[in-house]
C-alpha cells in the first residue's frame, strides 16, 4: 500500500474525507473557472445521494479522484448532465468510472468562443428530416412534440459560428450509433448509460463528432473569437476532442495526473462518503 492510502487509513477513510484530502491537487489541475470549494461539495453531495455510486468509491477511492481530476481538469461538473460518475465493475472490483455527457461537449465548445450556438438533436421515426449537404446549410427537421414521434432513428449535430456561419454538419444514423456503442467501455453494465439513458448517449456521439470540426477548451473565454471560419477548414480545428477517433465513443475519461505516490488505495470497509 502507498505511503498516502497508509496515512488515509489512520483516519476517517471515507470517499468525502478523501475529497477533501485532495482538493490541491484537484486545484493544481482545474480549469481557471472551477471554484474547487463548489466542485468538492457537489462531488460529495452526488456520493451521498448514490449508495451504489458511494460503495464503488469506498471500494476503490482512486478511480473515484482520477474521474474528479478529468472533471476539474474540463471544467465539467461532476455527476450531472455534463460529467456522469457511474460505478462499475471491472475485473470483479467496483470502482467509479468518468464519463463526459453531451452537454458537457457543448459546454466545452461554447468555452472556446468561436460558436454562439449549438444544436444537437435526435430524429425519430416519425419526425420529418432533410438534409442535402451542397444544399441545405442546415437540416430541416419538423417535430410533432405532442405526438407519437416513435423510435430513435438517427442524430445530427451542428453549430452556429459567432459570424453566423454554419460549422460542419455531422448527421449520424443508427448503424453509426451502433458502432459506437460497440466500442463503449461497460456497454453491457446496469449502470452503463447506454441502458440507462440512451437518447442522451446519441446526443453525446453526435456532439463528440462535431467536436472533431470546431473549437473546444475547457477554459471560459471572455472575448468571442473574430475569425468564426476556423471551423470550416478542411481538417478539424485543434481542441479537447481533437483526437477522437471517428467511431469512437465514449468510453471512460481518466485523468492523466495523480499526487506523487498514486492514489490511495481501498478504503477501510465500513467508513461512508
Amino acid at each position: 500500500m502507498s505511503q498516502i492510502g497508509n496515512a488515509i487509513e489512520k483516519r476517517d477513510s471515507g470517499p468525502a474525507a478523501v475529497i477533501e484530502q485532495y482538493k490541491t491537487d484537484l486545484a493544481l489541475v482545474a480549469a481557471s473557472h472551477v471554484k474547487v470549494d463548489t466542485f468538492a461539495r457537489l462531488a460529495v453531495g452526488v456520493l451521498r445521494q448514490d449508495k451504489k455510486l458511494a460503495a464503488a468509491a469506498q471500494a476503490n477511492p482512486g478511480s473515484l479522484m482520477s474521474a474528479l481530476m478529468t472533471a476539474a481538469r474540463l471544467g465539467l461538473e461532476p455527476g450531472t448532465e455534463q460529467f456522469y460518475l457511474r460505478p462499475i465493475r471491472r475485473k470483479g472490483q467496483m470502482e467509479v468510472q468518468g464519463i463526459v455527457g453531451y452537454q458537457g461537449i457543448v459546454e466545452l465548445i461554447y468555452n472556446a468562443g468561436a460558436a454562439s450556438s449549438v444544436v444537437v438533436e435526435v430524429v425519430r421515426a416519425n419526425d420529418q428530416f432533410n438534409y442535402v449537404p451542397g444544399l441545405h446549410e442546415r437540416p430541416v427537421h419538423t417535430v410533432d412534440w405532442f405526438g407519437d414521434r416513435g423510435d430513435l432513428v438517427g442524430v445530427y449535430a451542428y453549430a452556429v459560428m459567432a459570424g453566423g456561419a454554419t460549422s460542419k454538419v455531422v448527421v449520424l444514423s443508427r448503424t453509426h450509433i451502433n458502432r459506437a456503442k460497440a466500442k463503449s467501455d461497460g456497454v453491457d453494465s446496469e449502470y452503463s448509460p447506454w441502458r440507462t439513458d440512451e437518447e442522451a448517449m446519441w446526443l453525446k456521439t453526435a456532439a463528440r463528432r462535431l467536436g472533431k470540426w470546431v473549437p473546444t477548451s475547457a477554459e471560459k473565454r471572455s472575448a468571442v473569437i473574430e475569425r468564426a471560419d476556423l471551423a470550416l477548414t478542411a481538417s478539424p480545428a485543434a481542441g479537447v476532442l481533437e483526437a477522437a477517433d471517428p467511431d469512437e465513443d465514449d468510453g471512460p475519461v481518466d485523468a492523466e495526473l495523480e499526487p506523487e505516490g498514486g492514489w490511495p488505495e481501498a478504503a477501510t470497509p465500513g467508513s461512508a462518503a
